[in-house]
């Protein structure tokens, strides 16, 4: 395996090898912005390969919000704004309270508790689903949607693992397919140009790290178009299911690769 980039790297740095994951990293993200949102956690595991942590980020902000804005060019009428009104606020808190926390707060074992978190949550929704619509009126207040944005909002500063957060919220509040998709494809478009000036004040964004993302801007659009292709032909009965299998299996990513670096 070729070795790590740190932050400040240019395009001549990568092996052959390191493009090709590199290149996969990228039509998942486009994959996961059209809909199949699980495939994101396949760039969290191969950016990893390919870049250290803070560099990896200044590269997946700038693809992701490519994806972004292509799928809301592609789900924009399914949009629920009442959603993402609720959301917003206390999203916006969440990634500054995240930026105030880079520094004090061990990233490993944060990480490993949005993991367990997000399976308590998984498991909580599974067994919501056996168990009738009584929960409804809750899911629905807005101060669920306070504490999941604050959540979520702090984990996409702090880990880069708002998506499961978000699909668990989105499944809980009962939104159909094609809704769920434009409004997540809209609430993390806003979300991840939020992030910008954060990122770029932490100097996570330089020539190296937006080359990269522009050469690879075409793969993540293909990606969308192709996602979206895919997803309008997956019932609902199946989406849901994989939505939480998705989220399920990031969540295990996250504890299994904190808990050794946190010592737990």
């Amino acid at each position: 395996m070729p070795h790590v980039l740190s932050s400040h790297f240019s395009l001549g740095d990568l092996s052959v090898l390191q493009w090709v994951m590199v290149l996969v990293g990228a039509l998942c993200v486009g994959l996961a912005k059209g809909g199949l949102a699980g495939l994101g956690l396949v760039t969290v595991v191969l950016m990893a390969q390919v870049l250290e942590p803070m560099a990896s980020t200044g590269v997946v902000l700038p693809l992701l919000i490519v994806g972004d804005l292509f799928a809301v060019n592609a789900y924009h009428r399914h949009a629920q704004w009442a959603y993402i009104r609720n959301l917003m606020i206390p999203s916006a808190l969440g990634v500054v309270l995240g930026w105030l926390l880079m520094g004090a707060v061990s990233k490993p074992l944060f990480g490993a508790v949005i993991g367990w978190v997000v399976l308590a949550m998984v498991a909580f929704q599974v067994w919501r689903s056996m168990q009738g619509d009584w929960l409804n009126a809750f899911f629905q207040r807005r101060r669920f949607a306070w504490g999941m944005g604050l959540l979520g909002g702090t984990t996409t500063m702090l880990a880069n693992a708002a998506g499961p957060v978000m699909s668990v919220f989105f499944l809980a509040v009962k939104l159909p397919k094609m809704e769920l998709i434009g409004t997540s494809a809209w609430f993390f478009c806003l979300l991840n140009l939020f992030k910008v000036p954060f990122s770029a004040g932490m100097g996570l964004l330089h020539s190296g790290s937006l080359s990269l993302a522009l050469v690879m801007a075409p793969v993540v659009i293909g990606g969308v178009y192709l996602g979206k292709w895919t997803v309008v032909r997956i019932p609902q009965k199946w989406f849901d299911p994989f939505l939480l299998a998705c989220a399920a299996l990031a969540a295990i990513h996250l504890i299994w690769t904190s808990l050794p670096k946190a010592g737990v």
